[in-house]
Parts: C-alpha cells; structure tokens; sequence
C-alpha cells in the first residue's frame, strides 16, 4: 500500500508539463508546486498564520540536518511532531542533511558506513547513515522524506561523479530496505523519495535513475543541482533524468530556482522545486516583481509612493510604498524581512498557480512562450 497517492489531472502534450494531486496524510497539494523552505521548523520571517492565510501554503520544508543538533528529533517527536511542534497542520517534506553536510566539506568524512560530520554549532561528531536518517525523520514526523546521498561537488572529473552516484545507489538501497522494515510496525504515513546524483554528466544521471526505479519509490527526486554548475547544465540534467523517472509517481528537483526558471523546470515534467532565494532574497533588500528585480536600497525608491508590483495583491504590495519599505530596509527594521518575505514567496507561489491553471487548461506552451520572451533560458526542451 502506498504512503502517497499522485494523481495527474493534465498532461502539455507539446513540453510533458504535468498537473495534478498530491494526497499526503496532511492534505492535498496541487502541483506543480514551490515549497517555502523553512530549515529550521519555520520560515524565516514569516508565521504559521501568515503561511496558512496569506500565501495558502500546501506544504513546507524543513531540514534534519538543523534539527537534529537543534532541538534534536527526539524533543521533537515527544512533542507531536514537526507539525505538532510549530503548530503547521498541513504537508511537510524534510530533506535528509546530505546537501547540508556536503556544504561543511571540511567537517566531513565519507565512509561506505555514512557521513561522519562535526557539528557546526559546537564541534562534536556525529554520524549520518542511510539507515538513521531514515529513524530521524520518522522522529519529525514528516509526509514527504529524503534518503541520505552524497551531493557530488562541482565541478568533479568522471571518475569522481560516478564513485559518488554510486555510493549514493548503494545508502538508498539500503535506507529503503530499513524503511520498509519500519513501516511494518507502523501505519504507513511517511513516504521516502531517493535522489538521482550524477553531477553534470548524462551518462551517470539515466544509471543513477534506472538503478533507484528498482525501489519502487513513493516518488523521486534529483539532486545535485544549484551547486555552482550553469543554469544550463542544470535544466540539460533535469531533461535527462526526469523522462526516466515513474510517469505516475511526483518528481522533484531539489534547490531551484530563479523566479524566470520555474516554469523552465515545470517544461521538462517536475512537479516539485523548493529554493531558500524568495526569502534569502527578501532579507538582503531584494525582491522580485513582473517588471525585474527591485533592490530596494536604492536611492530612486526613498520617495516612492507606488506599491513593490502594481499587479500583485499581497499584504505588503496592498498597504506599502516602496518608500516605506526602504526606510524599513535601511533602518534595519524586523517588519522589513517579513514584509518582503511574504512578498516574494506571494510572486513564487503566484507563478506556480498561473502554471498549473494554464496546464489544466491547455495553454502551457503559450505561457511558456511569454515567460521565455520576458526572462528568456537558452536551454530549450
């Protein structure tokens, strides 16, 4: 029985752009969908309130790197859970930490066994394995989990990507197997998704997916991607491994993108994306409208009256000038990252339902079309 049910609604026959149904145990969510990233049992500057009511956030996600060393999945769990433990009643994916190990490259070592890391918040030393990452996040209570891999560097010689993919084969097969054994003293409410690694090479990415297709997985994910290889390589990997995967199962593609690549990645048949930028982005006085970038720091908005984007109807965009907001920024105020937090995920989310409305009613390609001729990708499908 599976854990997830994906249901597909619409097909773009012209790009393989897909919309359709996720059901988890904390409600459905329509895809394609942008996740709001929030690490550490919260998206930064904003509340559960203003996620559920502002943006209708379907689902969120959050990191078992950060909360494993803090609070620590067994406070968590004792808690109710992620969602009992921030109040969040809807679905919630987690990633594994492998994308958060990788990145302290010095406080790591890889062993066939796991990852042995230092802790960045006091040094001591921990393992990840495929097998107790899994436990860790049955702890979080998560819908949606990640098995561990390792997140090949770039850019990294052949050799070097395919010791890496294939160590990365052999964790999921074991997390898969552990998972398996703990769904049977359990009612099944989590499901785990392994990651296609491969680096930037298309040969590894089809090895890497047709090896995972022998778990039958609830869904599948690509990883590896926005770790400094160009645009272009990303969206010519995603092209590669997403055909491969399970037309009727969710594909996910991990850390993406620019607001101009969404609909990029949405072309070559994945449903699922999450990005830390909208609210990155946000904090650091950069925020994204219909008509580009706005830096919010220049000078030309101090007297400002017009709203961030006329055409956008969220909070701040409804009851803020630009002027208000810059003083905010420059002041160093606390509103201002909430304020442009909810903005920027507003114009994240908004593009997301453009996309599935215009899927669902068979102008995809012309959206695709307008979206190429404002902020254009030279990689095409």
């Amino acid at each position: 029985m599976k854990t997830l049910q994906f249901e597909i609604q619409a097909v773009c026959p012209e790009t393989g752009a897909r919309a359709g149904l996720l059901h988890t145990a904390h409600g459905v969510v329509e895809t394609p969908v942008f996740m709001p990233v929030g690490t550490q049992a919260t998206v930064k500057g904003l509340t559960q309130k203003q996620l559920l009511e502002e943006l209708d956030a379907k689902i969120i996600l959050s990191n078992t790197y950060h909360l494993y060393l803090r609070p620590g999945h067994e406070l968590v769990e004792s808690l109710g859970g992620l969602h009992g433990f921030m109040q969040w009643p809807r679905a919630i994916l987690t990633d594994s930490g492998g994308f958060q190990v990788w990145s302290l490259s010095q406080l790591r070592k890889l062993k066939e066994e796991g990852v042995l890391f230092r802790s960045h918040l006091n040094g001591d030393s921990h393992l990840f394995t495929p097998e107790n990452v899994v436990d860790v996040q049955l702890a979080l209570g998560s819908d949606i989990m990640m098995m561990l891999d390792e997140c090949t560097d770039y850019p990294a010689t052949p050799k070097a990507a395919r010791k890496s993919m294939e160590l990365t084969v052999r964790w999921a097969a074991r997390g898969m197997s552990h998972y398996r054994e703990r769904m049977k003293e359990r009612q099944p409410r989590n499901a785990l998704f392994p990651i296609v690694q491969g680096s930037i090479y298309p040969d590894l990415r089809r090895e890497c997916a047709q090896s995972l297709l022998e778990l039958d997985a609830d869904g599948y994910a690509i990883g590896g991607l926005s770790v400094g290889e160009p645009r272009e390589l990303s969206l010519e990997m995603t092209e590669t491994a997403a055909p491969l995967l399970p037309a009727d199962r969710p594909r996910y593609v991990m850390g993406v993108g620019m607001p101009e690549e969404l609909p990029e990645y949405v072309a070559r048949g994945v449903d699922m994306m999450d990005c830390v930028m909208p609210t990155r982005n946000a904090r650091n006085g950069c925020l994204f409208t219909r008509e580009g970038k706005l830096i919010i720091k220049q000078a030309q908005h101090r007297d400002d009256a017009r709203p961030l984007d006329e055409q956008c109807r969220c909070y701040t965009c409804r009851t803020c000038s630009r002027a208000y907001l810059r003083h905010l920024f420059q002041a160093g105020e606390m509103a201002f990252s909430t304020l442009a937090s909810l903005h920027n995920l507003t114009y994240y989310l908004d593009i997301m339902r453009r996309m599935r409305e215009a899927i669902l009613f068979g102008t995809f390609p012309a959206f695709l079309k307008t979206a190429r001729s404002l902020a254009p990708v030279r990689t095409q499908p």
